[in-house]
């Protein structure tokens, strides 16, 4: 075979990284560089519809499922492929970024999959981008181990046979990857993450007897599933595997993308592994589309949105039924707490509302469900445990009894519960840490014992932008304005302050994240995504 020709993508304003070479070879960039090449005008136009969609959202403040595609959802007769028996148990699933050390936790933890997460609990440096990368080829190869430099503690994997499913999530439609360019252009960051990922393993992985898998984040539209779909076809001509090998999950964490579950998986559906109920990023989406529909529109704390409420339990249940009656699995929300090492008490509580929304799901019909720490994975695994037993899945549990309107899935005024100054509070306090951390290269984060990701600074930030546009007053008769959130913000920064000290305070990034949060949770202009300004920050 002769060497490839020199890839026409420039790595740019990017230091060297260790081993980097083993990544970007002049291979897996010409692969990644006709990706772009092929994929990315299509993805521009795709970018140009959600904005059209968001504007006639605008006008109407309705959503319904689609004429153009009632053919699709009335066919009984088609069925996505079959999952692999990689991805046929999939009751418990960790999700978190590809460091090393979360690299070897994960893949030991006895969860049945991995989440690899290039996408909301990785901030996009190019350090985490290239070696999230390396640290993965590194563990299929078993050439992977770490220290801790600070405990001493010394981390290696376990047998094959006892480690967990790798799906990885790449970065969504709207980002970009500044350090790759094409004639001076960026190239998408999912295009940079899929393409790496895909060329350096996809032949590893299945010599494994697994396969490249992947979760599909932010996608709004049936049609953004028909491009990872192309994608899917060309990238397994490209490198000689069979059609069909790859298997892709979706999130259904946008508003619009609840509305066309089936015409998702009728369009993967050679690919399609499951859907998947992303929680916070689905009340964000919420928020962001239905903005300026008034009060029927507001949504109350974040914390005070469980999926026991209406709205929510009609998108959970409708996914279900959905998967079931196509063969895919259902996967439910994250169990995001973080056990604490001082506090039983504490932790008794938690792991009692984690069981509690474990078995929920579990009844409810779905095959599997997220965490975010190693020691919920018993609790979870006991949940689905019971209901499963031996069994893989429950998909053969068609949920008929599910009836889902178009109105139950914005029925938002269903929720008795309106928000509180507690709640504006909490949203700065989270936004401003999460940001603080995010502007450091870490893109999960431990926050009052709950491990956060880039979805909960959205929701944060979209909700303080909601109640200030809505007029919302609080319970305390305080109106939710900028001057209240400025106010709120700056006690907020001054606490911090006092509990990490100067030193850590002056180190730190908080200033910038709190100058950050106030942006885009005040300006009249929404920012589509809080990680779009937030990037042109990020150094590295």
């Amino acid at each position: 075979m002769s060497a490839p020709a020199p890839s026409p993508l420039a790595v740019v304003d990017a230091e060297p990284l260790p081993r980097q070479e083993e990544v970007l070879t002049e291979a897996a960039l010409a692969f990644v560089a006709e990706l772009h090449r092929r994929f990315t005008p299509r993805r521009d136009e795709l970018l140009a519809r959600r904005a059209e969609r968001r504007a006639e959202i605008a006008r109407t403040s309705t959503l319904d499922f689609l004429p153009e595609t009632a053919a699709i959802r009335a066919d009984d007769s088609w069925k996505v492929a079959p999952a692999p028996a990689a991805l046929n148990d999939r009751r418990v699933e960790i999700t978190g970024p590809t460091d090393r050390k979360m690299t070897i936790n994960a893949l030991n933890s006895g969860a049945r999959v991995w989440l690899a997460d290039f996408e909301d609990a990785s901030a996009p440096t190019w350090e985490n981008v290239v070696l999230g990368q390396l640290n993965l080829i590194d563990a299929y190869t078993r050439s992977i181990d770490f220290t801790d430099p600070r405990s001493g503690k010394s981390y290696a994997l376990k047998p094959a046979e006892e480690l967990a499913t790798v799906v990885m999530r790449p970065r969504g439609w709207h980002l970009e990857e500044r350090h790759l360019t094409f004639e001076g252009r960026p190239v998408p960051g999912a295009l940079v993450d899929f393409g790496l990922y895909f060329f350096h393993n996809a032949q590893r992985l299945i010599d494994l007897g697994k396969g490249p898998y992947f979760y599909l984040p932010k996608t709004e539209s049936h049609l953004e599933a028909r491009l990872w779909n192309e994608i899917f076809v060309f990238a397994q001509d490209y490198v000689g595997i069979p059609q069909g090998t790859v298997r892709a999950t979706v999130l259904i964490e946008t508003i619009t993308a609840a509305y066309e579950m089936e015409e998702i998986l009728y369009e993967l559906r050679d690919h399609a592994a499951g859907l998947n109920a992303g929680r916070w990023d689905y009340l964000f989406s919420i928020v962001k589309n239905f903005r300026d529909g008034g009060a029927k529109f507001v949504l109350p704390d974040r914390n005070a949105v469980t999926m026991t409420a209406p709205f929510m339990r009609a998108y959970t249940e409708l996914l279900v039924r959905t998967c079931h009656k196509r063969g895919a699995h259902a996967i439910g929300g994250m169990a995001a707490f973080i056990p604490s090492r001082k506090d039983a008490e504490v932790n008794k509580v938690a792991f009692e509302k984690v069981k509690a929304d474990k078995d929920r799901e579990a009844g409810d019909g779905f095959d599997g469900s997220w965490v975010a720490h190693p020691d919920l994975v018993p609790i979870a695994m006991a949940s689905f445990d019971a209901v499963l037993g031996e069994k893989p899945n429950q998909k053969d549990r068609l949920r008929e009894d599910v009836s889902v309107a178009a109105g139950d899935l914005i029925a938002i005024d269903s929720l008795d519960a309106k928000p509180t100054y507690d709640g504006l509070r909490n949203a700065v306090q989270v936004g401003i840490r999460y940001i603080e951390a995010w502007l450091r290269g870490l893109g999960a984060v431990a926050i009052f014992n709950l491990m956060e990701d880039a979805a909960t600074a959205e929701i944060s930030r979209s909700q303080i932008w909601q109640w200030i546009n809505a007029g919302v007053v609080f319970e305390n008769g305080e109106a939710a304005t900028p001057e209240l959130a400025r106010k709120v913000a700056a006690e907020e920064l001054a606490a911090i302050r006092a509990e990490i000290g100067e030193e850590a305070f002056t180190a730190g990034k908080w200033q910038q994240a709190h100058d950050l949060l106030l942006h885009v949770s005040l300006d009249a202009d929404y920012a589509d995504f809080l990680t779009l300004p937030a990037y042109e920050q990020l150094v590295g």
